[in-house]
């Protein structure tokens, strides 16, 4: 019989989150996805994303690395990801590297809505490790909220014309 101890790994608890939203936005597709896919620019609409530093040089692509500094569920959280899919004007994705019993992957889609409109659909999926698996159901509601709120910033703000 095979338990602590005895030969067997515990296995740590993991939970898990997916998210996908979408929000129309007033600005050409170009504009949202440049904005948006330049990650320097998130402090500008994510509450809480205190710094975002590139670390690679020259233009955005396949393995563009980028260091975060976050507030999150009370704590800073710093971490960082690097590009693993890019189609210029239309879609980014990036793994998440793990920070604070997290990680994962994330993405951006932009497609036209109109000459002068875009949508953008964001994709989110975590894992959670360790002790903070518990707390997955608490997280899920978390990032829920915050993305909402978030993506309304971004909205007013490039349709002031931020962007």
């Amino acid at each position: 019989m095979a338990g602590k101890g005895h030969g067997k790994r515990e296995e740590a608890p993991v939970g898990t989150i997916d998210l996908r939203t979408q929000i129309d936005i007033e600005r050409p597709a170009a504009e949202v996805f440049t904005f948006v896919a330049d990650q320097t620019n998130a402090p500008l609409w994510q509450q809480g994303l205190h710094e975002v530093r590139r670390l690679t040089p020259g233009p955005l692509g396949v393995g563009t690395e980028h260091t975060f500094s976050r507030q999150f569920a009370g704590k800073l959280v710093e971490s960082r990801n690097r590009f693993i899919a890019f189609e210029a004007g239309r879609f980014v994705a990036f793994e998440i590297t793990p920070a604070a019993g997290m990680s994962g992957s994330a993405s951006y889609t932009v497609e036209p809505t109109g000459p002068t409109s875009a949508r953008l659909v964001s994709e989110v999926h975590c894992k959670v490790t360790g002790p903070s698996s518990l707390a997955t159901p608490l997280l899920r509601r978390v990032f829920q909220r915050d993305t909402k709120r978030d993506e309304a910033t971004l909205k007013v703000l490039l349709e002031k014309g931020a962007g």
